[in-house]
């Protein structure tokens, strides 16, 4: 791995954030130079909690990327889309700001791991949804689901949508976090979802979150 990699979910609370700092930590663990980012954070007064876990979970301090506010360019107080939660202070979020702190961050690591904020199809500004940010500048996607009910459908519109925008998809990312809500939904789940991936998706890899074996 080599770049910049976007993480998207199928939902909210489908574990982005847990894919993103695992895979990181993975990264780190085999010498590879990675920094995490989050794309926009929503529901925060200062730091994103997102890139706090996501430090957590690679078992370092803040670094001064972080202290740079170039892995956290834009955070805002209200706990919703980032368009609603912009427009709530009266701001607006600034993709160029946040595409100018991928740039610096892409120069200084070999991967930046760019968290999402929601599905793929969240507005970011009334204007541009997170898929439209990511196919302008054409990330390859790194997509994070579940077994939980729903997911077979939110999954195949977020791979259908990945498709229609012509974006490369390099993996999915299975989070058996929800499992133990319905054990026989979830294994269902992981089936049929695995094998639309490698029949639509050859190129792709299937990874479950509790191994990361990439």
């Amino acid at each position: 791995m080599k770049g910049v990699y976007f993480i998207g979910g199928i939902d909210t609370d489908v574990g982005k954030t847990a894919a993103t700092g695992k895979l990181a930590q993975q990264l780190q663990q085999q010498g590879i130079s990675v920094i995490t980012q989050k794309l926009v954070q929503t529901g925060c007064l200062h730091d994103a909690e997102d890139i706090l876990t996501h430090r957590k979970i690679m078992g370092i301090p803040l670094q001064e990327a972080d202290r740079q506010r170039l892995t956290m360019p834009q955070v805002f107080a209200y706990p919703a889309s980032p368009h609603l939660a912009a427009k709530l202070e009266n701001r607006s979020v600034s993709l160029n700001s946040v595409t100018a702190a991928t740039e610096q961050l892409a120069q200084q690591y070999d991967v930046v791991l760019l968290e999402g904020a929601g599905g793929l199809m969240v507005p970011l500004t009334e204007d541009c949804l997170s898929i439209d940010y990511v196919q302008q500048r054409q990330y390859p996607v790194i997509l994070v689901t579940g077994g939980r009910l729903g997911s077979i459908n939110h999954t195949l519109l977020s791979l259908s949508a990945i498709r229609q925008s012509g974006l490369t998809l390099h993996s999915v990312v299975f989070n058996h976090y929800h499992d133990s809500s319905d054990p026989l939904i979830a294994e269902e789940s992981r089936r049929y979802l695995q094998n639309a991936v490698k029949q639509d998706f050859p190129q792709a890899e299937w990874v479950d979150l509790e191994t990361l074996a990439w």
